[in-house]
C-alpha cells in the first residue's frame, strides 16, 4: 500500500493522527518550542512517563502514551544540534525519522505525524532537514504496513512551502 503524505501548517498538538513526534531532549523533560507545547496540551502525566522512558540518545526515540492529546501516542525523537554538518548531523536526523517510523510500525499505527526536528533551537537548517526528512519518510514508510498516512506539520507558512516543494516533487 501507499503511504499517503500531507503537508499542513498547524498546532501538531490538534492533529488527528494516532502519533504526534516531539522535538525532544535527550533528557526527555520537556522544554520550549513543540516539546514544551506538547508537554502542555498533554496535561502533567506525560512528564513522569516520558522521564520513566529516558534518558534518550541524540537520534534515537522512544513512545509514551498521548494522555491528553488527540494522538493516542507522543514518540520522543531527539534530534541532533546543529555544528555545521560535519559532525554526523544528517545520519543523526534521519536516524530520528527512522526509529520513529519502526515504533509507530511496531505499534501497528496507521498515521503519525512529524514536525520540522532540530530546525528550533538545535539550529538544523530548515532546507536541509526538510530535505533529509522527506527523503527518509519515503524510503522508510512503505515498510510499515499498517503505515497509511504521515504528516509533515510545519510552524510557519514559509516551512510548509518548502515541504509542499519536496511532496509535489
Amino acid at each position: 500500500m501507499k503511504v499517503a503524505l500531507e503537508v499542513v501548517v498547524a498546532d501538531i498538538t490538534t492533529l488527528e493522527v494516532d502519533a504526534i513526534v516531539n522535538a525532544a531532549n535527550s533528557g526527555l523533560s520537556g522544554g520550549g518550542g513543540v516539546d514544551g507545547a506538547i508537554h502542555r496540551a498533554a496535561g502533567p502525566e506525560l512528564a513522569p512517563a516520558a522521564r520513566a522512558a529516558g534518558p534518550c540518545p541524540t537520534g534515537h526515540a522512544v513512545m509514551t502514551a498521548g494522555f491528553r492529546l488527540r494522538a493516542r501516542h507522543v514518540i520522543h525523537a531527539v534530534g541532533p544540534v546543529w555544528h555545521g554538518g560535519d559532525h554526523g548531523e544528517d545520519e543523526a536526523l534521519a536516524s530520528c525519522y527512522e526509529r520513529s517510523l519502526v515504533l509507530a510500525g511496531n505499534a501497528g499505527l496507521a498515521s503519525i505525524a512529524f514536525p520540522a526536528i532540530s530546525t528550533g533551537v538545535f539550529g538544523f537548517p530548515k532546507d536541509r532537514a526538510a530535505r533529509i526528512a522527506f527523503e527518509t519518510v519515503v524510503r522508510e514508510a512503505p515498510g510499515h504496513p499498517t503505515l497509511e498516512r504521515v504528516v509533515f506539520c510545519c510552524f510557519s507558512e514559509p516551512d510548509g512551502a518548502i515541504y509542499r516543494g519536496l511532496v509535489a516533487g
